[in-house]
């Protein structure tokens, strides 16, 4: 097997080849010494001319000698695409395979997987000598609230939702709803995916209905593609329903809230607000706060998440609704507490 200065050697001028330009005038040996470091190769002017003086010998390259400083290209006609991976590109894949397995139908993930395993093997043979192929063990994405480990979905389930999605066909599932005693067989017309967390849901409209609903897709027990064209409305957009609240769970219409919170908490809200038109004014020791939310079940779990830190003011039907549940907690505490 060689060795790693010999897998480094092996993809710098494999870089380098996929760098020069199909035409003249070319690249100028310190213009790649500048675009190969700042792909983490440590290379020298001199180590990319020998490089260069070596793979001229194997491949449709030209010196442009017209003028100096010299510069270097691929012959015309010759084609400058190379198999394999680039640094860059081993990267994305990696980055892809980790955050996005979930949302790629399962026919495109059994293409990828050979690249996959192609990015693996390009950054751990690179990994020893370059730090940039060190990047994917220095970067993570974390959730903000608590973990939760995502549910378990029916063999099989996943994939037929996605071929419904990509085909834009009609699919027949068993779908167990959060509320209901037993399952239901629903003919459902999918619209998009949407990855919420741990939880992956079908926005969908279910036979022939036009209101848009969200279905858990760990609660389908059998999923069962169809050959039937699904009906889609012409006026949805995936972007405009989530910037509407639609994965918010609730009403989706807007409120004023208004609430009196603490000092650490505004602090956390000006670095991060939760509105554009969200507005702090200091109110005595505490600060008032104003903001355009959507009425939502996340809504409500964030104040109640906040404790102490926040008591609403308004709108009435929220202030109650908290209050509501907080009296409900603080009798549970009680009855722990006299036992």
């Amino acid at each position: 097997m060689p060795s790693g200065k010999v897998h480094n050697s092996l993809a710098r001028q494999w870089e380098l080849l996929r760098r020069l330009p199909p035409k003249g005038p070319g690249k100028t040996a310190k213009e790649l010494v500048q675009e190969l470091k700042d792909a983490g190769f440590k290379v020298s002017k001199r180590t990319v001319e020998r490089d260069l003086g070596d793979l001229l010998e194997a491949f449709d390259l030209n010196c442009n000698n017209a003028g100096v400083p010299y510069g270097w290209h691929w012959i015309p006609g010759a084609s400058p695409e190379m198999p394999g991976l680039t640094l860059a590109e081993a990267l994305s894949l990696r980055l892809l395979e980790n955050y996005l397995q979930p949302l790629l139908p399962a026919s495109i993930l059994s293409v990828l997987a050979p690249r996959f395993s192609s990015a693996s093997k390009t950054l751990n043979a690179l990994s020893e000598e370059n730090t940039v192929a060190r990047w994917t063990d220095k970067v993570r994405a974390v959730s903000p609230s608590l973990p939760f480990l995502p549910p378990k979905i029916a063999d099989g389930v996943l994939e037929s939702v996605q071929e419904a999605v990509l085909l834009e066909r009609q699919i027949e599932v068993d779908y167990q709803s959060f509320h209901a005693p037993q399952a239901s067989t629903l003919r459902l017309h999918p619209l998009a995916i949407v990855q919420r967390g741990p939880v992956t849901y079908l926005i969908a409209t279910a036979f022939g209905y036009a209101d848009i609903r969200l279905y858990a897709v760990h609660r389908i027990a059998v999923a069962v593609l169809t050959a039937e064209p699904a009906t889609r409305s012409p006026d949805f957009n995936l972007d405009a329903y989530i910037a509407q609240g639609g994965m918010l769970f609730g009403s989706g219409e807007n409120i004023q809230l208004e609430a009196h919170i603490s000092d650490s908490l505004a602090h956390i809200l000006r670095e991060t607000p939760i509105a554009e038109d969200m507005a702090l004014e200091a109110d005595g020791e505490q600060w008032k706060l104003s903001a355009t939310v959507a009425d939502s079940w996340q809504l409500h779990w964030w104040v109640l998440s906040q404790g102490a830190a926040i008591t609403v003011l308004g709108p009435e039907q929220l202030r109650v609704a908290m209050v509501a549940e907080l009296a409900q907690a603080l009798a549970g505490y009680g009855e722990q507490a006299k036992e």
